[in-house]
């Protein structure tokens, strides 16, 4: 089996240094770059179309967020894993949004941060217990409704799988390419703060979107 590329994108030299020569020791990772900012990181990551990216939140020249969510844009089945030190809600949940697929805290040790990555690889995702906590707390809120914030074309695609629908019966029905399905499905899959596409179609029946 091919190794995982992987791309690294932070700020702080000594970190990203650090994770890169420990991670050349796994067989299975293949550390095909690096990038110190987010506009850096996002060309680097469209240049090498990697399996995993770490990505730092807080970088000049372009943060994580806006990288995370500039990769998912061009490459939706690209996994982001955001390594960072914040974990407040004004980080959390717009890199979640974005599309990070994982979400880490630089407390995590070398081993953890390598099994991170490979469990990516595979879709599985890893988000730090604080983080998880937060996102239950906000789904457990009344007052908020997670599909509010989806888009009039992310709401017709959360429907279409509600229905049952390949992406690509989404993609002949809506007259967008495949790969736009795929980022659209992405996306409501972070907005809705779910896991796959199954716990996207029941969150649209339970809410009464089928209608």
């Amino acid at each position: 089996m091919d190794p995982i590329k992987l791309v690294i994108v932070d700020d702080h030299d000594v970190v990203r240094k650090g994770i890169k020569t420990y991670l050349m020791t796994e067989e299975e990772i293949d550390v095909v770059g690096e990038a110190s900012s987010g506009h850096e990181g996002a060309e680097l990551v469209l240049k090498e179309k990697p399996d995993v990216v770490l990505m730092d939140l807080i970088m000049e020249n372009g943060t994580g967020i806006e990288a995370t969510a500039q990769i998912m844009d061009h490459l939706p089945d690209c996994k982001v894993i955001i390594l960072t030190s914040f974990y407040d809600d004004e980080k959390v949940f717009p890199a979640l949004e974005a599309g990070a697929f994982s979400y880490m805290l630089k407390t995590a040790s070398a081993k953890e941060i390598a099994d991170a990555v490979k469990k990516a690889a595979k879709g599985e995702n890893v988000i730090e217990s604080k983080v998880a906590g937060k996102m239950m707390t906000r789904m457990r809120s009344p007052e908020r409704l997670l599909h509010e914030d989806l888009t009039d074309r992310e709401f017709e695609v959360l429907i279409c799988i509600g229905n049952g629908l390949t992406n690509a019966e989404i993609s002949e029905k809506l007259f967008i390419g495949i790969k736009t399905v795929k980022t659209h499905v992405s996306h409501i899959l972070h907005k809705l703060e779910v896991q796959d596409r199954t716990q996207a179609a029941v969150y649209a029946h339970q809410k009464g979107l089928m209608k």
